[in-house]
């Protein structure tokens, strides 16, 4: 339990959460030591990547959660877009510290709780945000985010104080300080941080964008 305490710690200082998808185990890989090196130290290996677990597997061994923040090879490593509790279990063998979701699967939150690992499920109501705290879930993504302006953090924090909420989609580097004021206790960055490098080939890009958004990140903690 401690481990996942520490976890969690790690993820909201982090405060953005890269959520990386890619046509290879290798690209992605590649993604993720470019989002680290920017300065984004919370890392999310989609399940949509094919041979995803060799990733998560290849990172865990270059990156630890158990160094100094301010180390080279810091990094905490999850596994997204998990569907049910098999393939967390799964990914959680390879290395992954903290597993998030698109949607609300009552087994894989059992699954992740009975090995003390963070999860993180989709939620876009009142409803299904209850329904995760009462399952034990400590932070819920909010998901799609561009379906919602910042100002629905305060509207669900005022019956549900207790939720911790995380936007994920639609979070950019022009709203990312809306979500941060309105409440959100981290932001999960997508296809913004990405693309771009996709496009050109310049994989560098990502590397500028990570520590773009880390910058804005601080402004908007005030750090």
């Amino acid at each position: 339990m401690l481990k996942k305490l520490k976890v969690l710690g790690q993820l909201t200082d982090a405060g953005v959460v890269a959520v990386l998808r890619a046509d290879s185990a290798e690209e992605v890989a590649e993604m993720a030591r470019r989002a680290i090196k920017g300065g984004i130290k919370a890392i999310e290996i989609t399940m949509t990547v094919p041979f995803a677990l060799r990733a998560i597997e290849q990172l865990s061994k270059e990156y630890s959660s158990d160094v100094s923040p301010e180390a080279d090879n810091f990094a905490v490593i999850g596994v997204g877009t998990v569907l049910d509790p098999e393939t967390a279990r799964a990914a959680i063998l390879a290395g992954a510290e903290y597993v998030v979701a698109p949607a609300l699967n009552p087994d894989t939150i059992k699954l992740c709780n009975r090995y003390a690992v963070p999860i993180m499920p989709g939620t876009m109501t009142i409803q299904e945000i209850q329904n995760a705290l009462e399952l034990g879930v400590d932070v819920v993504k909010l998901f799609p985010g561009n379906l919602y302006s910042p100002s629905v953090i305060p509207s669900i924090k005022g019956p549900l104080p207790q939720a911790n909420i995380m936007p994920t989609g639609g979070v950019s580097l022009d709203n990312l300080k809306d979500w941060i004021k309105a409440g959100a206790v981290a932001v999960g960055i997508g296809s913004d941080l990405t693309k771009e490098a996709v496009k050109t080939g310049d994989f560098s890009i990502i590397e500028q964008k990570a520590a773009a958004y880390v910058a804005a990140y601080k402004e908007a903690k005030g750090l």
